[in-house]
């Protein structure tokens, strides 16, 4: 058999291999001239995009938060500074475990379990890249171990700052009020680049009502940053401008006496200048610890708070509504004569207690055997209620509330932290309103001795006897006076502002409802009168008892078989000196009793201490 032999054809061979290189190489240019292309965009016209990118990389823009501003008191002591403080702050995403890292941290700093609680609620709100704190208030030799370990900690730094701190701490607490860091419901209301790089804000009282101007502007630096993300250098700088300086009106003596005064009591005490509307003391009883709140209380400490009778967190002065009992007469009389229902020396009958016509129920007297024959001035300075159950009957409460509402009653006085609550002045309307029901005469009888639905706040009573000493010249409560700039040392002194007038022009009638006030202090028979004892100038006020609970017609009120819980409220409302009023007081002393023994001797010891001060004042002048 014999064996074929193929030949080789050399031409096809040829002709295939010359088209694969020709597809090849058409392949290659087609790729040279896409990179060729993809040059030309990335380095001509993307040129000034990656020059930016690049140039981010190395340089970096941060925010410099401002200094807050400090708040003085009236005699120039500091109330809220910033103290230089040092914080463990971590930066996430340098970091592979976290547990890990806090578990050697706590080798060598003391790192409690509310601090890491703390630190894992903001891990979630903040970008992975931002600092962490999870240790604030280091001291020194804190800040020395870590340095000396620094080396083991990647992404973990000790970083200086300034922290917010009131050096007399729960005595303001309620004036003041304190900064807290920033959360959720902040950032929806702040302007975020103004707020870069800040981490606290004002939460309570003078810190969050004047919070834009105690803030301040913020401040930015450009810095080059090596490749770990280290600032290398500061490239250029817009300083910030720090936060405005408070001057607030507080008399620190006054405020003293009035704190000393509520030891271990629940109340309230304002004093306050009739003149310009300066408040003197802002005393809420009792008070707490702000500077726990400003880098977080633990979640203990606070339900303590929350759960404690005494409720230390109420802001009473602004908040706490209670029924102004006797210390509403004077203006009723103000009504009633300006009205021409009554003139100041017509009688009522008191014989300790008055029925409606028709009606066996018995509205009782505070004095069992009655007063007897009774004009309006012996019915304040006595506080007959007799007196003023028949006037109240006889003005209707219609009248009443017009009259009272001239006052401020039942309205926010205007002061300047938030928060205010605007007490009670009923009316017909509002009842029909509030709860659907008919007002009955019965209702008018006890709102003349301020029972009832009259709810008042401390500070409504001292704003109502300031316009009352000022013979109907009302004035808007203030707690600060002035701001000075840090830089400048420019100071802006804020307006006093007038409210409408009472409307009661009749001098007269202001004459005999202020000489009533003053004699239930300094008159035989006054309900006040060992509070005025051997005092060098006069001053007027109104006792007041406000009843907790209600008391069966056969039944008598014995304090010792209540608790104390369910006693009566003492209230006392108070100016000085009579002939030239500069302070107006109102105060309130929960369960005390009767307002004659617990509130009124509070009055007299801050006058005594406001007429040493200004004696002082005019002998150095």
């Amino acid at each position: 058999m014999v064996k074929e032999i193929t030949l080789k054809d050399s031409e096809h061979e040829t002709g295939v291999i010359a088209k694969r290189v020709y597809f090849a190489g058409f392949v290659i240019l087609f790729l040279v001239i896409i990179i060729i292309l993809r040059v030309f965009y990335l380095t001509v016209l993307q040129h000034d995009h990656f020059t930016t990118l690049s140039k981010s990389n190395r340089v970096k823009i941060t925010p410099i938060p401002p200094i807050r501003g400090l708040i003085y008191s009236r005699e120039g002591v500091v109330l809220a500074e910033n103290k230089p403080t040092f914080s463990l702050e971590v930066i996430p995403e340098q970091i592979d475990d976290v547990e890990n890292i806090i578990k050697q941290l706590k080798a060598i700093i003391s790192i409690e379990d509310k601090d890491i609680e703390r630190f894992k609620k903001a891990l979630k709100k903040q970008r992975r890249f931002e600092n962490v704190a999870l240790r604030y208030n280091l001291n020194e030799e804190e800040v020395a171990l870590f340095a000396v370990n620094r080396h083991r900690f990647p992404g973990v730094d000790v970083v200086a700052g300034l922290n917010r701190f009131y050096p007399l701490g729960e005595k303001l607490v309620h004036t003041i009020g304190y900064v807290g860091r920033i959360d959720e419901d902040d950032v929806k209301q702040l302007n975020a680049s103004n707020y870069s790089g800040t981490s606290h804000i004002g939460k309570l009282g003078i810190e969050k009502s004047y919070e834009s101007l105690l803030h301040g502007e913020v401040g930015y630096q450009q810095v080059e940053v090596n490749a770990q993300g280290r600032v290398i250098r500061v490239l250029s700088r817009t300083p910030p401008k720090p936060g405005e300086n408070l001057n607030l009106t507080i008399d620190l003596s006054l405020q003293q006496i009035a704190i000393d005064a509520l030891k271990d009591k629940r109340g309230a005490i304002v004093a306050m200048d009739p003149v310009n509307g300066d408040i003197l003391t802002f005393v809420s009883s009792p008070g707490y610890d702000p500077n726990k709140f400003v880098n977080g209380i633990d979640s203990k400490s606070y339900k303590a708070l929350l759960s404690s009778k005494d409720k230390p967190l109420i802001n009473r002065v602004i908040r706490g509504k209670y029924p102004p009992g006797s210390t509403i007469k004077p203006f009723l009389g103000m009504v009633a004569l300006d009205s021409g229902v009554r003139q100041f020396h017509d009688e009522s009958w008191c014989p300790g207690w008055y029925s409606l016509k028709g009606h066996e129920h018995r509205y009782r007297d505070w004095k069992k055997q009655g007063h007897g024959h009774t004009d309006l001035h012996k019915a304040i300075t006595q506080s007959c209620d007799v007196y003023f159950y028949i006037l109240a009957y006889e003005l209707g409460i219609d009248r009443i509330f017009e009259g009272l509402s001239q006052f401020g009653f039942g309205k926010e006085s205007g002061i300047d932290i938030d928060g205010e609550a605007k007490g009670l002045l009923p009316s017909q309307e509002w009842k029909r309103k509030a709860l659907g029901q008919a007002w009955y005469p019965g209702e008018t009888l006890i709102m003349g001795i301020g029972q009832g639905y009259a709810l008042s706040t401390p500070l409504q009573l001292a704003k109502a006897t300031a316009s009352l000493a000022n013979r109907g010249d009302v004035v808007r409560p203030r707690l600060v006076s002035s701001t000075s700039n840090s830089i400048t040392s420019d100071i802006i002194t804020l307006p006093v502002i007038h409210e409408d007038k009472v409307a009661i022009n009749e001098k007269d009638h202001w004459d005999n409802i202020i000489k009533s006030m003053r004699d239930v202090v300094h008159g035989a028979g006054g309900t006040a009168w060992r509070s005025g004892l051997n005092t060098e100038y006069e001053f007027a006020g109104k006792t007041g008892t406000a009843q907790v609970i209600g008391i069966a017609q056969d039944k008598e009120y014995k304090k010792e078989e209540i608790a104390e819980e369910f006693q009566d409220h003492a209230l006392f409302i108070a100016f000085a000196p009579v002939e030239a009023p500069r302070i107006a007081v109102a105060i309130i002393v929960e369960n005390g009793g009767g307002g004659s023994k617990a509130a009124a001797p509070i009055a007299r010891k801050i006058f005594d201490e406001f007429m040493k001060n200004e004696t002082d004042t005019e002998t150095k002048g």
